[in-house]
């Protein structure tokens, strides 16, 4: 028979007392976000779509919220089959990022940052973060055309009269 002994190593740290950890007031300990509803997405994809034919352009756009998930996308008849897919990707990276992806391809093709190039994003022009209030509250990518006009005109019209930017760093 075998018998092993185990010794343990104890190792002792001061615990904070609960009225420590707690003196944070709860308003500091939460934060009020805003979000992309789906009334609002669909109201940015309708904006850029009618920018896109006054502008006798084709393109397929995908909405994100502040979290990345998609809440609305649209192709515009005679968009290229993976047109939807390039405006989400888009999009993801102005997200990420925190800026317009033209940005990104700038800081890309100059060397500044490859980071977007490893990091499997799309650093392609055509998306732009949404911001309101200094928050970024989402992204807009659009696929074709001048994309992050479309977007801008979107943002602009949807959003008028609240401080919005298309650039958040």
């Amino acid at each position: 028979m075998i018998s092993m002994t185990i010794v343990g190593l104890a190792l002792c740290v001061p615990a904070q007392s609960h009225a420590q950890a707690s003196s944070v007031p709860a308003k500091q300990a939460t934060r009020d976000i805003k979000i992309i509803s789906s009334a609002g997405a669909r109201a940015l994809v309708d904006a850029c779509s009618a920018w896109a034919q006054q502008n006798k352009q084709t393109v397929a756009i995908a909405v994100l919220d502040w979290g990345g998930n998609l809440v609305e996308s649209h192709a515009m008849e005679g968009a290229a089959m993976n047109a939807i897919d390039t405006a989400l990707l888009k999009a993801k990276s102005a997200l990420r990022w925190r800026r317009a992806t033209s940005e990104t391809n700038k800081m890309v093709r100059s060397g500044e940052n490859l980071a977007p190039t490893f990091m499997r994003d799309f650093p392609q022009p055509g998306a732009l973060p949404i911001t309101i209030d200094g928050q970024v509250v989402g992204a807009m990518g659009v696929s074709g055309a001048d994309g992050e006009k479309c977007a801008q005109a979107a943002i602009d019209a949807v959003f008028k009269g609240q401080p919005t930017s298309s650039t958040s760093r």
